[in-house]
């Protein structure tokens, strides 16, 4: 989870969550970032890509341009941890 911190706090990653199911663990991250590989560079600084418990998959994707306002709205609201 410190990763994915870093990452919002960064403004790179815009959304992450793991899929919900009985399946495979799976998860998805959306970044705000111009490149492909610059997806791929930030991928690969997550712990479960570096050791292998996960593997990723890069989509381009195009979406509102609200998105990128998902991080600070969640720190607004988010549960607060006691």
């Amino acid at each position: 989870m410190d990763n994915i911190g870093r990452l919002a706090d960064e403004g790179k990653l815009v959304l992450a969550g793991p899929f919900g199911g009985d399946g495979d663990l799976r998860g998805i991250y959306i970044f705000n970032v111009e490149t492909v590989e610059e997806a791929e560079a930030l991928t690969n600084t997550d712990p479960a890509i570096l050791a292998g418990s996960l593997e990723m998959e890069l989509i381009p994707w195009y979406g509102s341009a609200a998105v990128v306002g998902i991080s600070n709205e969640h720190k607004t609201i988010a549960k607060k941890e006691f």
